[in-house]
């Protein structure tokens, strides 16, 4: 390796995972240094950078952080903190001399996020041959790796803050979806005594038209029954409405889906797969980071 060559990012999980198996929580400042102390990295080598201005060292350690963590192998307890899982304990067991993006996908947790997520026409948990791409299409790919791990953390993060904020978030994903009139009216209902709402767009001025909102963090694995969905019909009914959105971090069971589509009442059910795609799309929870422009040659220009 040359004096400014660096490992590549899946070349920093075992660093990161050795880093931690310590059982310490550290920052991401620190998790960094001492990775890239404990690989010896030279001042050279760290003060290379992206177009972005971010070091190219921090860039794709930040990416191994982010695999490890859709893997389930390191842990957030609170934000900006990374400790070690038992799933990385045994990853470190099991690959101390190098561990892959594929050696990832083996794990039953990595799976199933893929699984849910197989409906996509670029299958993004597995990088794509980039010599069968263009160039535009290796961009679209790129992007679409990032939203994905974007997804899984912001999932995540809604499942281990409290119910409050869960619910403040989706109502503020439905209003910036367009919900809510030029007013953007929302309201986010006390959590005792909410009668199975647990927030209200107003669609008019004078709260005519209303969209009622039951939000429900369940772990990504767990699915909302039926009997929440009839338990939140029943609260339309009670508020003499005829529409409503069920929002949920986990997903729905086929006897919950079956009865939203049976009823008169229209109920949407958004589950954590759909829910984080919307807050991508809809920049809530999220931020831009950077923007790319692709050029082409200005036919009129030329005429």
């Amino acid at each position: 390796m040359d004096s400014v060559s660096l490992p590549t990012w899946d070349q920093f999980m075992i660093p990161v995972l050795k880093v931690l198996a310590d059982g310490k929580v550290r920052s991401r400042r620190q998790l960094f240094d001492e990775v890239a102390a404990r690989e010896q990295l030279t001042a050279e080598r760290k003060a290379v950078v992206l177009d972005s201005g971010q070091t190219k060292f921090e860039n794709r350690i930040g990416w191994a952080v982010s695999y490890l963590v859709k893997a389930q192998a390191i842990y957030r307890p609170s934000r900006g903190q990374q400790s070690i899982t038992d799933v990385g304990r045994e990853l470190l067991q099991n690959f101390p001399n190098g561990l892959t993006e594929k050696d990832l996908q083996g794990l039953d947790g990595y799976e199933n996020d893929r699984d849910r997520r197989q409906s996509r026409k670029t299958s993004v948990g597995v990088a794509a041959d980039t010599s069968e791409l263009d160039p535009v299409e290796q961009v679209e790919t790129g992007i679409a790796r990032i939203n994905e791990g974007v997804a899984t953390e912001l999932i995540q993060r809604l499942h281990e803050r409290e119910p409050a904020f869960f619910e403040q978030a989706v109502v503020d994903l439905v209003v910036a979806m367009g919900y809510g009139g030029a007013d953007a009216r929302a309201t986010r209902t006390q959590l005792s005594n909410d009668g199975g709402i647990d927030g209200i767009i107003d669609q008019d001025t004078l709260g005519l038209n209303r969209v009622y909102i039951q939000a429900k963090r369940y772990a990504p694995e767990n699915a909302v029954g039926r009997p929440d969905i009839q338990s939140f019909v029943g609260a339309l009914h009670g508020q003499q409405a005829n529409q409503g959105v069920f929002i949920t971090t986990g997903r729905f069971s086929s006897g919950a889906v079956e009865y939203a589509g049976s009823v008169a009442t229209r109920v949407v059910l958004i589950d954590g797969q759909r829910l984080a795609d919307l807050m991508i799309r809809y920049r809530v929870g999220v931020q831009a980071k950077r923007t790319l422009h692709i050029v082409e040659v200005d036919e009129d220009f030329f005429v």
